[in-house]
């Protein structure tokens, strides 16, 4: 008989920042600028600028095309970092899943348990499989990490992976399950696989009625194997002190923009045709001329980049408002970005990050010990 879910009470949220390891840094969108060049020096600043202003986490994307490594990228952030987890993105099938455990469990120990983990069920560099073959693999390579991080062996047979090995030598820092899974994927495969797996389950930006949809929809899936999933938002941040600044700073954003080139960085990325992917197309045909789609959600970000495709915009009290709301939808986690990323990292930690109170997923869900993080000074309350 399984035993009744007991619903998790969260207070607070995780405050997400985004390290831009995929060249995508701008401060004109579809103008490459060399200035914000992908390379250690300039995204190694941004985490450690996110770090000493109070962000709880941030995302190491994986890109082939235009990325540095994520692994490695996060293993060189471990000792340079103090407060922040760090969310690693990695790319199912890439890496032979026992090497995975162990390179995980060792960033975990690095870490001393601030390793987050993105699962990503993209084709590799170079193949194509169908949707359903790709998240079936994704499966067998979640479970065999579940497997080497939580038992004494590695017993899995599948279609894809057969293993029998012992799990001593890839255990993670982490108790209770190891690292946190955060998974975005909007096909009813991708679906089912986070709801039977996965920790987090991240949403693009949509209007208020579809992210609701969706988040009912996992909940739904989620109960069926007795099980809760927390929901995340990655979406961008323009933030100043008046609505009209805000505004007009989005617009700037567009003023060089090429629509060939914008179409072009949207098609490079591996996801480019995904379900995800052609959602964010639509919410910008629906919106209206300035390309908001509804109060202070605007979509122009999408003409220049594939993904996430909206912004957050407007003044700090209507962001605090915005983002209470997504809390009250039972959201928790939040991964925001802004162009260039360093500048608006600064100015979200300066005008909205102290008015939230802010945690760790992983101390709350019980992953490591909770710890009372160094405040820096003048920002708010955190847990």
């Amino acid at each position: 008989m399984k035993k009744k879910m007991t619903s998790l009470k969260i207070n607070g949220a995780e405050i997400s920042w985004f390290a831009p390891l995929c060249d995508g840094d701008d401060d004109f969108l579809g103008l490459r600028n060399p200035i914000y060049k992908s390379n250690w020096e300039n995204t190694s600043a941004i985490v450690q600028t996110a770090d000493k202003l109070g962000y709880r986490n941030i995302l190491c994307p994986s890109s082939y095309q235009v990325g540095q490594d994520t692994l490695a990228f996060v293993a060189g952030m471990a000792p340079i970092t103090s407060q922040i987890n760090l969310l690693a993105a990695i790319r199912c099938g890439e890496i032979h899943p026992p090497m995975l455990a162990r390179s995980l469990a060792t960033l975990d120990h690095m870490l001393k348990g601030r390793l987050t983990v993105n699962i990503i069920s993209s084709d590799l560099p170079g193949m194509e499989l169908p949707s359903k073959e790709r998240y079936a693999r994704s499966r067998e390579v979640i479970q065999i990490l579940k497997q080497a991080w939580t038992q004494d062996e590695i017993d899995f047979k599948g279609d894809y992976y057969t293993f029998k090995l012992p799990a001593a030598p890839v255990k993670p820092y982490q108790q209770n399950g190891g690292p946190l899974l955060y998974f975005g994927g909007y096909s009813p495969e991708g679906v089912a696989l986070c709801a039977e797996y996965c920790d987090v389950y991240l949403m693009w930006p949509e209007t208020e009625n579809k992210i609701q949809e969706l988040m009912d929809t996992m909940k739904n899936e989620a109960s069926a194997f007795n099980r809760e999933v927390l929901f995340g938002l990655r979406v961008h941040m323009i933030v100043r002190e008046t609505e009209e600044e805000a505004k007009a700073y989005a617009k700037n954003l567009l003023s060089k923009l090429d629509l060939d080139v914008g179409e072009n960085l949207r098609n490079r990325a591996q996801d480019a045709k995904s379900l995800g992917v052609s959602r964010q197309a639509q919410m910008r045909n629906e919106a209206d001329e300035d390309f908001f789609v509804e109060p202070h959600l605007w979509t122009g970000i999408g003409l220049a980049r594939s993904g996430c495709g909206a912004a957050i915009v407007g003044n700090p009290d209507q962001i605090v408002v915005k983002l209470k709301r997504y809390m009250d939808m039972g959201i928790h986690s939040f991964i925001l970005s802004g162009y260039p990323h360093q500048k608006e990292c600064e100015l979200f930690a300066k005008l909205v990050l102290p008015r939230l109170k802010t945690i760790s997923l992983p101390e709350v869900l019980g992953r490591v010990p909770k710890k009372t993080p160094k405040t820096p000074l003048g920002k708010g309350p955190r847990n």
